[in-house]
């Protein structure tokens, strides 16, 4: 029997769920879906900064898996940019934060730093 997948703390959700070209309907031929994990990753890594292993460290998860999250986030941004496909973010295994636990209130942690709840 495989272990049970570990949650990936996220500490925020995005602001908006959808990104793509303006002209273009999200069919199902059309569109790529990025998790909130995925998403997260990519925040933590390409605009905060962080190295994987921090980036591990803030979602309290092993930093391989972290390294293969952000793979598959990379390749969804790519698809969607070359082949000017829509993005949505939703769905995956997540739970977010409460601003208040292990590297919350870092660089990292949108919920503590930009007080929402």
């Amino acid at each position: 029997m495989p272990r049970p997948r570990k949650w990936r703390k996220v500490c925020g959700l995005p602001e908006s769920s959808r990104f793509g070209p303006l002209d273009s309907t999200a069919n199902a031929d059309n569109y790529v879906i990025m998790t909130v994990d995925e998403y997260e990753t990519i925040r933590l890594i390409d605009l905060e900064g962080f190295t994987q292993e921090k980036c591990a460290s803030q979602m309290n998860i092993a930093r391989t898996t972290v390294q293969g999250i952000y793979n598959e986030a990379r390749k969804k941004l790519a698809e969607s940019l070359v082949n000017g496909k829509v993005l949505w973010i939703e769905g995956g295994e997540y739970r977010l934060c409460d601003g208040f636990g292990k590297g919350c209130g870092g660089g990292g942690c949108r919920r503590r730093r930009c007080g929402k709840d």
